[in-house]
């Protein structure tokens, strides 16, 4: 006889995957309610939304928005930010935190269809809650309210939209988020990996259009040619270094010389995109293509915040709800304990030595960052994955499957929602 016994971990997933209590769906709505409203009341909320409104402002005034140095974005994002313009600032001031919080909770609520997770689940409803009350760049995204969290959401959202075949879809939404904030290009990589045309036309066209209707409406567009990109190119001046977690700007921060630090960033970029090639290339019986297509958008991210200047701590919103929402499923990222040891960095409330606050913080963002790219890619590498093969003893009986490898036991049900 057979006995097929589901191990500690199934279990523990099985549990998760129930509905969820009543208490645990208005304790998870007060913490993110919580977490807004707090911030409503902050006097330094908006700090990074504000730059994209005063270039709305400017454009309004016909002024060119690019006569601030520190907006950084193309001329669709002052097109998308004029209807903030328009709003008066105290009602700015509670509908912004509660944007941030609904544009997170999209992408979590697309990362969970993605791998066909319930949404009333003690997975989904817990793990939202846990993750705006324990991690810190969530709770410093809804304060300073920057536009990274379109990007939280819109990649989610374009690789569900993928799953689904509707590539043309993926390319659309990708394009809308790269008009507000070009975060996603390195996705665009993604199309070409598979080979899907005419949603990468979307994902090019989109943002270009609208940012040249942008620049028709303001005066001196070419500021963005020569102000902004050599602005951009060379970094980060003293205002926001501090906060820049890319290893190209923390590195000479450890007495590493600029030269040597370009080389190792790039490096371990060099070695992501070779991490992404191999992620694709291997498919997985037991997996209807999610975790390869997450696995895979992630890594691409992961490579180009290694060298992206800058990178913040909240930029790893992008990919931390597919991460998560991919633990569901058998051999993923998060079923590793390294996973969770990457992230420890920049949980909240661990009492860091006074040099790993404040303006040093960016040594704990920067060895989050990389701890993650690391985990990725050593995953992606054939020698990152143990294979079960078929066991045979003499004597016995072929076998299709040896007794100790289970059959996976699918996470969800496409029709719970």
């Amino acid at each position: 006889m057979k006995w097929d016994r589901p191990s500690p971990a199934d279990r523990r997933i099985a549990w998760l995957l129930e509905p969820a209590p009543r208490s645990w769906r208005l304790v998870s709505l007060l913490i993110l309610l919580t977490v807004a409203v707090s911030t409503s009341l902050r006097s330094n909320w908006g700090s990074d939304n504000a730059f994209v409104v005063k270039a709305a402002d400017a454009l309004l005034a016909g002024v060119s928005p690019y006569e601030d140095k520190r907006f950084l974005y193309l001329p669709s994002a002052v097109l998308m930010a004029v209807p903030e313009a328009l709003l008066p600032q105290v009602v700015l001031r509670w509908l912004l935190p509660l944007g941030m919080t609904g544009l997170v909770g999209l992408g979590w609520w697309a990362a969970l269809r993605l791998f066909s997770v319930p949404v009333r689940s003690r997975f989904a409803v817990g793990g939202l809650g846990l993750f705006a009350l324990a991690y810190k760049p969530y709770l410093n995204l809804v304060l300073i309210g920057n536009w990274t969290a379109v990007s939280a959401a819109a990649l989610p959202v374009a690789l569900l939209c993928a799953h689904r075949r509707n590539w043309g879809a993926a390319g659309l939404v990708v394009g809308l988020a790269i008009a507000c904030k070009p975060m996603l290009v390195p996705v665009g990589l993604l199309f070409v990996l598979a080979r899907q045309w005419r949603g990468l036309a979307a994902a090019v066209l989109v943002p270009a259009g609208m940012s040249l209707a942008g620049a028709l409406l303001m005066p001196s567009p070419t500021l963005f040619f020569t102000k902004t990109l050599p602005f951009l190119f060379q970094g980060q001046d003293a205002y926001a270094l501090p906060w820049d977690a890319s290893p190209i700007a923390v590195l000479p921060r450890l007495g590493v010389p600029q030269p040597v630090a370009v080389v190792l960033a790039g490096a371990a970029a060099l070695a992501g995109l070779w991490a992404v090639r191999e992620r694709w290339r291997r498919t997985d019986d037991a997996d209807g293509g999610e975790l390869r297509l997450a696995e895979t958008a992630c890594m691409v991210m992961l490579a180009a915040f290694l060298v992206s200047r800058p990178s913040f701590d909240h930029y790893l919103l992008v990919v931390l709800p597919l991460l998560l929402a991919s633990g569901v499923r058998e051999g993923s990222a998060p079923r590793s304990p390294w996973f969770w040891a990457a992230l420890v960095p920049q949980l909240g409330g661990i009492p860091w030595p006074s040099e790993f606050e404040h303006k040093r913080r960016a040594f704990r963002d920067c060895l989050a960052l990389c701890g993650l790219a690391g985990l990725l890619g050593w995953r992606a590498s054939p020698s990152g994955r143990v294979t079960l093969e078929v066991v045979r003893t003499t004597g016995s009986p072929p076998r299709t499957e040896p007794e100790c490898a289970a059959t996976p036991v699918q996470t969800g049900s496409r029709t719970a929602f």
